[in-house]
């Protein structure tokens, strides 16, 4: 039976790990495998790794910490960050990574998306929408390349256009909500699910695991991401990587479904 998964975000920067807020002020938190093994002990459900430079860079997928990453991981791993090409997912796939994540190249070439689901099947490629509020305030936009790049597209016309093309997860990540601990987005959430039938992922400015009963009491069975509430620790944001126990998760889960039956 599919249940909500509860998937730490960890987001690679000069080959260190880093926490972002609004994917600017990048702050060390640490070594990825360090942080992986901990995840590892953890049990964690998921864990999704994005290189923040890559794309940026123009740069192709650094495979060696790909291959590093993903022989360490004990849970389904997730990968983002340069992916252009369907022999390029091939590749990441074949080193023992679960799903790739495109997002620019997929907006630039959505056909991308077909041809990396025929090469490695559609439960593997997972399509990320950065998505910010338009200048107005009364639409949402996709963004690229670490936000710097504004294509005026509607994210929810861009989601069903990756369904229609063979993606199998879409992950929303809004940009105003980063790193903020604030809580997610829930209107664009709920609006999204309402839209698209693929499995769906929500990241941005989870701050506590309330946070996280929220989004799954509101969308039901859904991927709740997270960086800095599995980072972070405390008003002063020391770095202490956390994740709850089968207890709390179990507990939480059970509560935010009740609540969304109800709801609906």
């Amino acid at each position: 039976m599919l249940r909500p998964r509860i998937i730490p975000c960890l987001l690679v920067h000069n080959g260190g790990l880093v926490k972002t807020v609004e994917f600017k002020d990048s702050k060390y938190v640490g070594d990825p495998i360090n942080a992986v093994k901990i995840f590892n002990e953890k049990e964690t459900d998921e864990l999704m790794v994005v290189d923040i430079d890559a794309t940026k860079n123009g740069c192709e997928p650094n495979f060696k910490m790909i291959a590093d990453l993903a022989a360490e991981c004990r849970m389904p791993l997730a990968y983002g960050g340069g992916i252009k090409t369907a022999a390029q997912a091939k590749r990441i796939i074949g080193l023992g990574v679960e799903k790739v994540a495109i997002s620019s190249a997929a907006i630039t070439d959505p056909s991308l998306i077909t041809r990396a689901a025929d090469e490695i099947g559609s439960q593997s490629v997972v399509v990320v929408l950065d998505i910010n509020k338009s200048a107005s305030g009364d639409a949402y936009e996709v963004w690229t390349h670490n936000a710097t790049r504004n294509t005026k597209l509607c994210p929810f016309k861009m989601a069903e256009e990756a369904q229609a093309l063979g993606a199998g997860e879409i992950v929303l990540n809004s940009i105003a909500h980063d790193g903020k601990m604030k809580g997610y987005d829930l209107a664009l959430a709920t609006a999204m699910r309402a839209r698209i039938d693929l499995p769906m992922t929500i990241l941005g400015g989870a701050g506590s695991l309330a946070d996280l009963g929220k989004l799954i009491a509101a969308c039901g069975i859904v991927g709740a991401a997270a960086g800095s509430l599995f980072v972070f620790k405390g008003p002063f944001r020391a770095v202490l990587i956390n994740y709850p126990n089968q207890q709390q998760k179990d507990d939480l889960i059970r509560v935010a479904l009740h609540a969304n039956t109800s709801n609906h």
